[in-house]
């Protein structure tokens, strides 16, 4: 059923992706404060401060890529309501996917501060805290949907 609150999490975690999409998931800058490298899901892009002007630009769309998948996975789980054990599954794939998302973002930002600024580790921002929204979103609709699974098992053991 569509209205079970495993629907409301697992429509936050295609929200959470959504975010990772827009807003930016880290931020570092340089020692003498003339430049900013900001990382989003769809490139590095290291900008003059003064100017604004766009120094270096690094394709990092896999970021992105990635995120579209989860938001899909999310959304397909959310209407495979009718069959819980897939649901299931689809959300432990799912999980795979933000973890993986998660794992290039650090790396990601690891080698670029090696190279801008190595002696203060860049802020993440809310584009990397809304993945990991999305997997404790996930965890819980997962949680949720064994619980129904587990009560439905109960009700036929019982006739």
């Amino acid at each position: 059923m569509i209205q079970r609150i495993q629907s409301v999490f697992l429509f936050l975690v295609a929200v959470a992706m959504v975010l990772v999409l827009i807003f930016p998931v880290w931020h570092q800058v340089n020692p003498d404060q003339t430049q900013i490298m900001t990382l989003d899901a769809w490139s590095l892009v290291t900008k003059d401060v003064a100017s604004e002007q766009i120094i270096d630009s690094e394709n990092k769309m896999f970021i992105g890529l990635l995120a579209i998948i989860a938001a899909g996975l999310a959304i397909f789980s959310l209407l495979q309501f009718k069959n819980r054990p897939k649901q299931m599954m689809i959300n432990m794939i799912n999980s795979l996917v933000m973890l993986t998302i998660v794992g290039l973002m650090v790396w990601v930002t690891h080698t670029a501060n090696e190279v801008f600024n190595p002696n203060v580790n860049g802020a993440f921002v809310l584009g990397f805290w809304a993945v990991f929204a999305g997997l404790v979103s996930n965890i819980l609709a997962n949680r949720f949907i064994r619980k129904d699974e587990m009560l439905v098992r109960s009700v036929d053991r019982i006739r």
